[in-house]
């Protein structure tokens, strides 16, 4: 792991836990974010757009296997999912902004679903244009979403009916590889959603889009 990333995550989560340095905490993680943010702009200045769509370690397990525009839409369709639908039961960023008409996407779902070649497919067929515009509204919003808690209320635990509610909007798939997730996020305080997906999921396929993109310019 990046040895900088790691450093303000394991930072955060320490700042997060204590009623006196949780503010510090939530800037460590906006601190974070916007560096990993900045690695997933610098691909679209730095690769081609058949890049995005290489697949490069197709046999592969872990996030590697996956492709760079795969990635994208995989770290925010979650985190646009968890913010708005698990979290503050409102609208996501992406029904509100029309996103599956602007980015061309076949689907709605987080795309776990979606294996080997299924991902570079999905993947050709994006509006990268919309794709970051989707990627910068999202965080945006989460944002400010994490700075209207306080301290006390990161012990929220999600009520169990909440996941009736995300099964019913068909955005996680009855994949046995992606509905997984709403046991995982809705068994989480938002404390632990901060820690992932809001951090540790990002970094995670940040250093995976990295190592994509070294193969491909090694």
């Amino acid at each position: 792991m990046n040895k900088e990333w790691s450093e303000l995550n394991k930072t955060m989560q320490a700042q997060i836990k204590k009623k006196d340095t949780y503010k510090m905490g939530i800037d460590t993680l906006f601190n974070l974010r916007r560096q990993l943010m900045q690695t997933l702009v610098s691909f679209k200045e730095d690769l081609c757009r058949e890049d995005f769509n290489a697949i490069s370690f197709i046999n592969a397990d872990g996030y590697h296997s996956k492709t760079i525009a795969y990635s994208i839409w995989h770290i925010f369709r979650i985190e646009d999912i968890v913010a708005h639908t698990v979290i503050t039961e409102d609208e996501q960023v992406f029904f509100t902004g029309n996103y599956q008409v602007r980015i061309n996407s076949p689907i709605i779902t987080t795309g776990n679903e979606l294996v080997k070649q299924q991902i570079a497919d999905f993947s050709k067929q994006l509006n990268l244009e919309e794709l970051y515009s989707y990627i910068f509204e999202v965080r945006e919003s989460t944002e400010k979403i994490l700075e209207r808690f306080s301290y006390d209320e990161l012990k929220w635990k999600i009520p169990d009916e909440r996941k009736g509610y995300l099964k019913s909007l068909n955005v996680v798939n009855c994949d046995e590889k992606a509905i997984w997730l709403i046991d995982y996020w809705c068994s989480k305080d938002i404390r632990g959603l901060i820690q992932m997906p809001f951090s540790r999921h990002w970094i995670m396929h940040t250093e995976a889009c990295l190592r994509i993109k070294n193969k491909m310019h090694s």
